[in-house]
């Protein structure tokens, strides 16, 4: 396919935590509809949002008025609503959202829309994190909300490339990153919440690690801002493209809502798996006793 653009659209949520659901997420999905705009005018082809793009990042509390705010997908009508907006401007987007199946059955999950507006598919988040509150923080309460992943680890063929999905916490795990390599994912989307704090400086190690290991682009994507009436500290930015010898593409700011663009260049994947041969030179069968453990 040769040099794809990618964008990357990282953006605060200025409503205050004790609005109503419905006021969160119009207002949140009116303001990525712009971004996706200007990343497509911007020459993007394949765009990510952040995670649980259309609200406030939740699970710093625990309580029940967020269950509200999940759809299914692809039935509801955020996924809907991209899947329009895709095919108006014939471009690929990964759509992170809070799912609901069935009567009770919750996931953080992240839609794949081609860019003729098909839904290809659903990654739902496997690791799911549960920290306590402690001094300075108010603690990430998603296992109140999340039931872990069940979907495997799916790279979907779109339009332009082949496109993995990692969710946020999941980034600090290297089986799930190595599965979706050996799937024949050229590209990883990492949608995330993340603030400033213990695993900051891991956001710029990990996945540069993954990218090398693997041979393909990881686009890593943070929130931005502060969310009242939580407080629970600063979502520093800094969404980044990075390539398979681990070299940022391209990289966004600490603090603003921005669309980040940077190139993906398929042939460098193949260059570098031609020299890095992982791969081939992987012994799996050595490593039973990893999932034993």
């Amino acid at each position: 396919m040769g040099k794809i653009s990618i964008g990357l659209i990282q953006a605060s949520h200025e409503i205050e935590g004790s609005a109503p659901v419905e006021v969160h997420k119009e207002a949140a999905v009116q303001k990525h509809i712009a971004l996706v705009r200007e990343a497509a005018a911007r020459g993007a082809k394949i765009i990510g949002l952040q995670e649980v793009f259309y609200g406030p990042y939740f699970c710093t509390e625990q309580s029940p008025k967020w269950y509200a705010s999940a759809e299914p997908v692809p039935e509801g009508p955020t996924t809907r609503r991209f899947q329009e907006l895709a095919k108006e401007l014939a471009v690929v987007i990964i759509l992170p959202v809070y799912e609901v199946e069935g009567i009770a059955s919750y996931y953080n999950t992240a839609a794949v829309i081609d860019a003729d507006g098909s839904y290809l598919g659903k990654y739902r988040k496997h690791h799911i994190p549960h920290v306590e509150a402690g001094e300075g923080t108010n603690g990430f309460w998603e296992k109140y909300y999340f039931k872990p992943g069940n979907l495997g680890f799916p790279v979907f063929d779109t339009a332009y490339a082949r496109v993995g999905v990692y969710i946020c916490y999941d980034r600090h795990f290297p089986e799930g990153a190595r599965l979706l390599g050996l799937a024949g994912a050229e590209i990883v989307f990492n949608p995330s919440a993340t603030v400033a704090g213990t695993s900051e400086y891991l956001w710029k190690l990990e996945q540069p690690a993954h990218a090398v290991a693997n041979g393909y682009y990881v686009a890593a994507i943070n929130r931005v801002g502060v969310e009242a009436p939580w407080n629970m500290g600063e979502f520093y930015g800094q969404s980044y493209l990075v390539d398979p010898r681990g070299r940022m593409v391209a990289i966004g700011s600490r603090d603003q809502d921005e669309v980040v663009i940077g190139e993906m260049d398929t042939e460098m994947i193949r260059e570098v798996r031609n020299v890095w041969q992982f791969y081939r030179d992987r012994r799996p069968e050595t490593y039973e006793h990893l999932v034993s453990l």
